[in-house]
């Protein structure tokens, strides 16, 4: 079209001519055009004016019947007898004969030839456009459509239909716009804002019948006076172009919502959602039962691999159970497929296979459960597709996509789709089998280093739980311990390594290993964190160290951050001393009150980052105390702060006088209901005391004389216990520990003797030099105590005091005095 834009009436000539065709006004414009005078002209017949009939319209006459604008070029005569091609238009203004019937708007010769392109190009819109046109009114009825609309409808109904009954009642697919044509064309015409690229699908009624997709556009219609005359509708076939660009996003949909976990279940519902219902009707996944269990499927195939069922979508006609499996099979389960059946060709051919209306109905049968009572209600349809998933070359389990409709079939563009869609969709269910087996692998490796069992203690009653970690997060590093110590004393533990998997499991293993060891030695509290804290920096360096030399870069020990809380409950003076490095405060419950209270423990920094000194605590707690020591997955979740969930802790713990087991299980089934994203221990604790007559003391002066004095005092108390078997060796060990202790040290001497699963001997003194075991020569007249000592017990050693040290010595007692002394 021409850049100076259209006609420009206002330069044109006009003439007004009454209904029998006669000039009844001449414009000055028209003079200059022509040469005429309107004395010439008026009252004479327009058809004087003709040289020859022409023109795309050709010229009604006289003028003629229809009352409708006209555009035609016309031949008319110059007053010099030249001959010119005027485009001229022809719009009607009376109809009822009372007055000027036609008024005739002729264009200046000098624009005719861009007319003349424009009404080229107006007339190939109309007869040979892709675009299809349409006019409606202001009633929203169709007056007029194009050749190429006329095509895609098929029918020459059209005069006086609805927008939305001209596409057999489609539905709007963009989501901003009203729900029917009528409303938007109806806003377009009040607002006068045009809509662009409505997408509106429906179904063609031309063969063959089929979803079809539009892209719409819609204008105002209105002229140079502002009147409204109605709504020009442009549409454009962009069926293919919208289901490549539905693929593409189905595609761009699924690597956005598929996998987003490590769970399987959740991955196989996630693949329903994104091919249902857009892509099929019904979908099932199925994978193989080794897969479930982390294995490694192996190529080919094997006969009788079973199939488990991990997800199943009804179709729209199955009602109430659209959302979730189809009659049959529910997921969990084991299913099988007819050897006819499209699946079990695909897992046996290791391809996809399309299974259509013209095949057998066999194929297209879904999977059973060997129940022919429950197989009964498995849904048949009309075409399916089963695409194997694959991983690595192996199979790992089948898709299947179901549709109902006999003319919706699986076009190629479709089967591509479905194959890039499992395929996706395999990496992700192998990236969980292989975390799965890295779980499981965990799993063992955690629950063989964490207590299987916990002995009975004369010290404390017992309760733990342990909770792994939801298989979505990897097995924690979180565990407890309880360890025996001299004296009937022992050691409680908890301790969280951070992250998950294999290395937070092993790491786990080897804090527990020290912890044990280091508190074998007897320390403190205190100065055991400050020896482990010591251990994990060493083990932090000499790892990075190792992956510099390799060329991995800097890596941090697992145990770096890792937190931990010790303490040592002594049963015969009711102490309790505790440290904690980051972890946090234990519980405490008041045995007569009930009152929970948390002890004003320092902090100490987390293992292996150094800087602030370890602190011990000492409580002074009364028989039946309890003491709840955990780690903060119990407490705390993404759900809940960790204040909360010390509320609920409280509260459970408040109503301690219940039995420990059933304290545990309402403390987990309250604070942990569902899955967790971390691990949680739990360690309860309840205090006993020994009681007087199981404990004997003696204070003695640094005096050889005391010697045989502690022997007698010992083998009186040992009769009146009814140990008198244990006498002699008993007297021995008090001999040796006793001259040992006046011979090497000052002060004053304490002699203890503790009944017990055993009997244990402690001689305390002011010094703090430890005695060493020696192997004495046949010639030497000493060093032979502690050996003998050592032969005759079944365990002995050191411990420190702030005043000093304890020399102990711990002998088996006969089976049934030991037995009688188990639960105190």
């Amino acid at each position: 079209m021409d850049s100076r834009g259209p006609l420009d009436v206002t330069r044109a000539a006009t003439a007004v001519l009454d209904a029998r065709g006669k000039v009844l006004g001449w414009s000055p414009a028209a003079q200059e055009l022509l040469g005429y005078e309107p004395r010439d002209v008026l009252g004479r017949p327009a058809d004087d004016l003709l040289a020859r009939r022409a023109g795309t319209g050709g010229y009604p006459g006289p003028l003629g019947d229809p009352p409708s604008t006209r555009s035609v070029v016309l031949h008319l005569r110059h007053r010099d007898g030249d001959t010119l091609r005027i485009a001229t238009t022809m719009v009607p203004v009376s109809s009822d004969g009372s007055g000027p019937a036609w008024m005739l708007v002729a264009a200046e010769s000098e624009e005719l030839s861009r007319w003349e392109a424009q009404q080229a190009m107006l007339q190939g819109l109309v007869t040979r456009s892709s675009v299809g046109l349409a006019i409606y009114n202001e009633d929203m009825r169709v007056v007029w459509i194009n050749a190429e609309l006329h095509r895609e409808m098929g029918t020459t109904q059209y005069i006086g239909a609805s927008p939305d009954e001209m596409l057999l009642g489609g539905e709007i697919l963009s989501a901003e716009y009203p729900p029917t044509l009528e409303q938007v064309m109806r806003k377009v015409l009040a607002s006068g804002e045009p809509v662009i690229d409505l997408h509106y699908g429906g179904r063609a009624p031309v063969e063959p019948e089929e979803d079809r997709v539009w892209s719409c556009s819609y204008y105002r219609l209105q002229d140079d006076q502002g009147t409204l005359l109605g709504v020009c509708e442009e549409s454009v076939d962009i069926t293919d172009r919208y289901r490549a660009q539905q693929r593409l996003a189905l595609l761009v949909r699924a690597g956005g919502r598929i996998g987003t976990t490590l769970d399987m279940s959740r991955t196989a519902r996630e693949l329903a959602d994104v091919a249902v219902p857009q892509f099929a009707d019904t979908i099932t996944v199925d994978l193989l039962e080794a897969v479930l269990e982390g294995d490694q499927s192996t190529p080919g195939t094997t006969p009788g691999r079973r199939l488990v069922r991990m997800w199943g979508t009804a179709g729209a006609e199955q009602g109430p159970s659209a959302a979730g499996n189809p009659p049959g099979v529910s997921a969990g389960q084991v299913v099988g497929y007819p050897p006819s059946s499209a699946q079990a060709r695909s897992l046996v051919l290791g391809r996809k296979v399309l299974h259509g209306p013209e095949d057998t109905e066999d194929g297209l049968q879904g999977a059973g459960t060997g129940d022919p009572a429950r197989d009964a209600g498995e849904p048949r349809f009309r075409s399916c597709l089963a695409v194997p998933l694959r991983a690595g070359g192996s199979p790992i389990g089948l898709v299947t996509f179901f549709r109902e409709r006999p003319t919706d079939l699986f076009d190629e563009g479709e089967v591509d789709l479905a194959d890039e869609l499992v395929a996706r969709t395999a990496v992700c269910f192998d990236n969980a089998r292989r975390f799965t087996r890295e779980h499981h692998a965990a799993l063992r490796l955690q629950r063989s280093l964490l207590p299987k069992s916990l002995p009975p203690q004369t010290a404390v009653e017992l309760a733990y739980r342990y909770l792994p970690a939801d298989s979505g997060a990897g097995v924690g590093g979180d565990w407890f311990d309880v360890i025996p110590l001299s004296g009937t004393r022992v050691g409680l533990v908890v301790g969280d390594v951070v992250g998950h998997g294999l290395g937070a499991a092993a790491t786990m293993g080897r804090l527990r290993t020290s912890v044990r060891v280091l508190a074998q030695l007897d320390l403190a509290p205190d100065e055991l964190l400050t020896r482990l804290d010591h251990l994990v920096g060493q083990s932090a360096k000499e790892w990075a160290m190792v992956r510099g030399e390799e060329g991995g870069g800097p890596e941090e020990d697992d145990a770096l951050g890792a937190t931990c809380l010790y303490a040592v409950y002594d049963p015969v003076t009711g102490q309790c001393s505790m440290a904690r490095a980051g972890h946090p405060l234990p519980a405490v419950v008041d045995a007569e009150s009930g009152i929970v209270s948390y002890p004003d423990l320092p902090a100490g920094p987390p293992l292996g980052l150094g800087g602030l000194p370890f602190e011990s605590t000492d409580l002074q707690l009364p028989a039946g105390s309890l003491i709840a020591l955990f780690t903060n997955g119990l407490v705390q979740s993404s759900e809940r702060d960790i204040d909360a969930g010390l509320d609920r802790l409280d509260e459970i713990l408040a109503d301690h006088r219940r039995p420990l087991e059933e304290l545990a299980d309402r403390a987990v089934s309250t604070l942990l209901p569902g899955p967790s994203n971390d691990d949680a221990a739990l360690l309860l604790v309840r205090t006993r005391r020994l009681d007087r007559y199981r404990v004997a003391m003696w204070e003695l002066t640094p005096d050889p004389v005391m010697v045989g004095r502690a022997r007698a005092a010992a083998t009186g108390q040992l009769g009146e216990w009814g140990l008198d078997d244990v006498s002699f060796t008993t007297e021995l060990i008090v001999s040796e520990l006793v001259t040992n202790a006046i011979r090497y040290a000052d002060g004053p001497i304490q002699l203890r003797l503790i009944r017990d699963q055993s009997l244990i001997c402690e001689v305390s003194d002011s010094g703090h030099t430890s005695p060493h075991m020696r192997h004495a020569a046949s010639d030497d007249e000493g060093g032979r105590g502690l050996f003998l000592i050592a032969q005759m017990t079944e365990h002995w050693g050191t411990r420190y005091t702030p005043t000093g040290k304890t020399i102990w010595a711990e002998q088996d007692l006969p089976p049934a005095d030991s037995a009688s002394q188990a639960d105190p």
